[in-house]
C-alpha cells in the first residue's frame, strides 16, 4: 500500500515506519522536524529509515493548509497514519497555541486530505490522557471521557471527536488509538525513562511528583506499533449493535472505532524506577514532590476490545523492555 506517516521521525512514527517498510508498503514520511526536543535525535531516527528504497520524507507541518492539501492531491495515499501532534502534557500548560496549530488544525488537515481523496482508512494517535479525571479502572474505551485534565488531553478528546464527524457525514472510515506511557529505544528525552536514566547516570537526583504515588501502564514500542499496523489494516466498519439511546464512545452508527493501546499492567512509578536501575546498576537518588497540575495519579487500559477486533493484546515485560531501552540508551549517548 502506499502509506501516509505523519510524525515519522517521532518515536513512534519512526518505528512504525520501520515496520511498514519492512513488509513492503510505499511510505511518505512527513514531519516539521521542530525543535521541542532534539532534532539530532529526529535525524537519528529517519537515518535508519532513509535507506530503504521505499521510504520518501518530506519536511511540511501538519497545520500548513495550502501545503498539505497539495500533498494530499499529488500523492494519492491508500491509507493514512497520522501521528503527528505537539506533544507533552506539561507543555501544554506553558505554551497551549502550539497544541491548537498542531494538534487541531492540523488533524483537520488530516482530515481533509483524507476525505477529498479517497484514502481509504485513517488510523490517528490518541492518547491514555483523554481519561483524565476518570478513576474507574482499568479504562475503558466504552467509558465517558468528558474530564480532560490538560489542554493536550483536551485536543486528543478533540481529535475523535473531528474524526467522527468525518466518518458520519463523508463515510471516512477512522481508527483512533489511545496509546498508554510508551517507551522503549529512540525514546522522547522528555518521558520519564530517559530523563531518569540520564539523571542516574550523571549522579543527579530525580524528581517525582505526587510523592512517587503514582503507576503507569508502561506499554513497549513494539507493542504499540503492532497495535498500529494491525488496526491499519482492519479497515474501521460501525457497529451495528450500535444504540443511539445508550451511545458507545467507542463505535458508532458510522465507520469509527476507538481501541486503547497498553499493557494492562499498571506499574508503581518506584518498581518502574527499580527496573531502570538494576539494568543500570546504579541507585537513583530520588527527590518526592508534589502532584503537578494536568497530570494523573494511575494510568491502566482495558485492553479487550482491541484484543477482540484484531487478535492482539501489549504483554512485554517491563524489565524486558527496559533492558532493551537502557542498552539502546548506553549505545546510542556513549555511555
Amino acid at each position: 500500500m502506499k502509506i501516509l506517516l505523519t510524525g515519522a521521525a517521532g518515536f513512534i512514527g519512526a518505528a512504525t515506519a520501520q515496520r511498514l517498510l519492512a513488509r513492503g508498503d510505499d511510505v511518505l514520511g512527513l514531519d516539521n522536524l521542530n525543535d521541542y526536543y532534539a532534532v539530532s535525535l529526529k535525524e537519528g531516527r529517519l537515518g535508519q529509515l532513509r535507506p530503504h528504497g521505499n521510504f520518501r520524507f518530506i519536511q511540511i507541518d501538519v497545520a500548513d493548509r495550502t501545503g498539505m492539501a497539495d500533498l494530499f492531491k499529488a500523492e494519492r495515499f491508500d491509507r493514512v497514519i497520522h501521528l503527528a501532534a505537539q506533544a507533552g502534557v506539561r507543555y501544554s500548560l506553558q505554551n497551549p497555541l502550539a497544541y491548537i496549530d498542531s494538534n487541531l488544525v492540523g488533524f483537520a488537515n488530516v482530515l481533509e486530505g483524507c476525505r477529498h481523496n479517497q484514502v481509504a482508512h485513517l488510523v490517528y494517535a490518541s492518547s491514555s490522557s483523554v481519561y483524565g479525571g476518570n478513576t474507574t479502572m482499568p479504562f475503558s474505551e466504552h467509558d465517558s471521557v468528558d474530564h480532560p485534565a490538560s489542554l493536550y488531553a483536551a485536543t486528543k478528546k478533540a481529535n475523535e471527536l473531528m474524526a467522527h464527524t468525518y466518518s458520519h457525514l463523508y463515510g471516512l472510515p477512522t481508527t483512533g488509538l489511545r496509546f498508554f506511557t510508551v517507551y522503549g529505544p529512540w525514546g522522547r528525552p522528555d518521558m520519564a525513562p530517559m530523563l531518569f536514566t540520564d539523571a542516574i547516570l550523571a549522579g543527579r537526583s530525580i524528581d517525582l511528583f505526587n510523592h512517587g504515588q503514582m503507576q503507569r501502564d508502561f506499554t513497549y514500542i513494539d507493542d504499540i506499533v503492532e497495535g498500529v499496523v494491525r488496526t491499519l489494516d482492519r479497515i474501521a466498519t460501525p457497529n451495528p449493535a450500535y444504540d443511539s439511546a445508550q451511545p458507545d464512545p467507542a463505535t458508532s452508527h458510522a465507520p469509527y472505532r476507538i481501541f486503547n493501546i497498553g499493557n494492562s499492567t499498571p506499574v508503581p512509578l518506584l518498581d518502574f524506577i527499580g527496573c531502570i536501575e538494576k539494568a543500570l546498576g546504579k541507585t537513583a537518588d530520588k527527590r518526592l514532590l508534589p502532584m503537578q497540575p494536568g497530570d494523573v495519579a494511575a494510568t491502566y487500559a482495558s485492553t479487550d476490545a482491541l484484543n477482540d477486533w484484531v487478535g492482539f493484546a501489549p504483554d512485554t515485560r517491563l524489565q524486558d523492555g527496559i533492558d532493551r531501552f537502557v542498552a539502546w540508551y548506553r549505545d546510542y549517548y556513549r555511555v
